[in-house]
This record gives C-alpha cells, sequence and structure tokens, in this order.
C-alpha cells in the first residue's frame, strides 16, 4: 500500500493497513510521497497480491493514472489487482474520473467515505485465498 508522490497524508495508511490486517493480510506500507519509481520497483521485487493506493490531498485523480500506467507496464503486475481510493479530486465525486481511472488499468476505484470502506472490504473480501 502507498500513497501517491505529492500525497503526505498518513492516518489513511495507517487506516487501510489496520483493515487489511484485521482481514488476514499481512500489508507492505510503504508510507507518503512515495515516489513511482519507488513503488513500481517495491512492487516489483515483492510481487503483492493487491497493490492498494491512497489519495488524501485531492490529487489521485491525475497523479493515480501516471502511477497506474507504470505499475501496469511491469510484465509481472499485470495480473495483480491493483485499487485506487480516498479524495481523487478537489471537486469532490466524479463518476467520470472513476471511469477513466479503471479504462487505465485499476481493478477498482473507491471514493471517499463510508461507502468506498464498505465497497474495499467486499472487494478484498472476495479476492482469491492465495492474497490472504
Amino acid at each position: 500500500m502507498s500513497s501517491l508522490a505529492s500525497d503526505s497524508h498518513t492516518w489513511n495508511l495507517v487506516y487501510l493497513q489496520l483493515l487489511l490486517e484485521e482481514l488476514g493480510h499481512e500489508v507492505t506500507n510503504l508510507g507518503a510521497c512515495v515516489p513511482d519509481d519507488v513503488l513500481v520497483a517495491t512492487c516489483t521485487r515483492q510481487s503483492p497480491d493487491l497493490i492498494v493506493i491512497s489519495s488524501v490531498n485531492g490529487h489521485g485523480f491525475q497523479e493515480g493514472e501516471r502511477v497506474i500506467h507504470a505499475l501496469r507496464a511491469q510484465p509481472s503486475l499485470a495480473a495483480t489487482p491493483i485499487v485506487i481510493g480516498g479524495k481523487l479530486g478537489t471537486a469532490g465525486s466524479d463518476p467520470c474520473q472513476s471511469r477513466t481511472l479503471i479504462d487505465a488499468g485499476y481493478d477498482a476505484v473507491f471514493e471517499d467515505g463510508a461507502a468506498g470502506v464498505v465497497s474495499f472490504r467486499s472487494f478484498v473480501a472476495a479476492l482469491p485465498a492465495g492474497a490472504h
């Protein structure tokens, strides 16, 4: 799990780490302000079962689109589930942005708020058994 290069928030990452651990997953939390090349190199080296990108600063859409292209360019990550969520834009929820991110290569996009957390929990629960 990681934030994006411009996002210095950490509380969201701590919350998601605790949530994923509660659901039985081992978590590598890369922290805040992670450069794209560090994220790609770490994911390529560790071969995770799931990559979670979290954004709070409102730049998740722009940076998330760039990051997914870099991650999907790695053959070893082509089939890895990759999701993004949080505050993806400064103007609030935008279904067009979510669709664009899915089309770019994310497996799911989760909006900021309680409904997003419920959807994220359901997504994680539906992962194959080997992903636990």
